[in-house]
């Protein structure tokens, strides 16, 4: 005779588990306020600061500095000094950052499915 075992047919047991770390840090890293969209307006190509405050109009200038430093910082992004009267900051993607856009497009498909 069978038992009506319910739910515990269809889940799953991943007690002993770990996450693996490096998901994990890529999840900390895109999973962060306002990251993705900073990647998602990088990804058109090189940009200025102020291009990217206007693409993301809610976010603080502070924190659009912070979050620049960090992506700089984790090699996902360039930042290119021009010594000029007034000097000319651009952001670009790297190899690194530019590996991100399937991610990046695949979130916005899915958001437009499911959001």
């Amino acid at each position: 005779m069978l038992q009506d075992r319910g739910d515990a047919d269809m889940s799953h047991d991943f007690s002993g588990e770990h996450m693996c770390p490096k998901y994990e840090c890529a999840i900390n890293v895109l999973g962060k306020r306002w990251t993705g969209l900073i990647i998602h307006v990088l990804l058109r190509g090189t940009v200025r600061f102020k291009d990217i405050r206007e693409m993301v109009p809610h976010m603080s200038d502070k924190m659009l500095s912070e979050r620049l430093k960090e992506l700089e910082e984790l090699e996902i992004l360039e930042r290119k000094v021009y010594p000029e009267i007034p000097v000319r900051i651009e952001y670009e993607l790297t190899e690194k950052g530019k590996d991100l856009r399937p991610v990046i497009d695949s979130i916005h498909e899915w958001g437009q499915k499911w959001m």
